[in-house]
C-alpha cells in the first residue's frame, strides 16, 4: 500500500464537500431568484440544475483520468474504483415555466398573462436539504479518518 491510496478516501470525501457546496450554491441562486420575470439572457429565470461526474481512479491504467457522466446520481457503465466526484457544470431545467394572470405587472403580455420562472420552492427545499446532508456524510467520513489516523499514531508511539 503506498502512501498516496492511504488517502484516497480523503481525497474522495473533499470532492463531495466541494460538489455538494457547488450544489447548495446553485440551489440558493435558484430560491434567490424564484420570482425573476427578466435574466441576463431575456424572459424569466431558468431552474439550474447541477450535474456531476464520477471521476475514476488512474490507476486502472487510464492516465487521463477518465470521467464517466453521471446525473442525479445515476451510475453509469461497469462498477470500477472511484476516485471521487467533480462538477461538469450546471444546466437549465427545461421544466415547463410558470403563467400567472396579472395584468398590472410591468412584464405581462398582451393577455395579461406574467411567465415566472420554473422554480419551486418545495423542491428546491428538498434539495438543499438532500445536498446538505450528503455534505455532512462527507464531513463525518473525514473526520472518522482523522480519528483513526490519530489512533493509529497513538498506538505506534507506544
Amino acid at each position: 500500500m503506498n502512501f498516496d491510496s492511504l488517502f484516497s478516501s480523503t481525497n474522495i470525501s473533499a470532492s463531495g464537500l466541494s460538489a455538494e457546496r457547488y450544489r447548495m450554491e446553485v440551489v440558493a441562486n435558484n430560491i434567490a431568484n424564484a420570482s425573476s420575470t427578466r435574466s441576463a439572457g431575456g424572459g424569466p429565470f431558468r431552474r439550474q440544475e447541477v450535474v456531476f461526474a464520477a471521476m475514476l481512479d488512474q490507476s486502472l491504467g487510464n492516465k487521463s483520468g477518465s470521467i464517466r457522466q453521471a446525473s442525479h446520481g445515476v451510475r453509469i457503465g461497469p462498477r470500477l474504483e472511484s476516485g471521487g466526484v467533480q462538477v461538469v457544470g450546471t444546466e437549465d431545467d427545461s421544466s415547463a415555466l410558470h403563467r400567472v394572470h396579472n395584468p398590472g405587472h410591468p412584464d405581462a403580455d398582451a393577455d395579461g398573462f406574467v411567465t415566472l420562472p420554473n422554480v419551486d420552492l418545495p423542491v428546491e427545499m428538498v434539495n438543499l436539504i438532500t445536498a446538505s446532508r450528503a455534505y455532512e456524510a462527507n464531513l463525518r467520513a473525514l473526520q472518522t479518518f482523522r480519528q483513526m489516523a490519530e489512533q493509529a499514531i497513538a498506538l505506534m508511539r507506544h
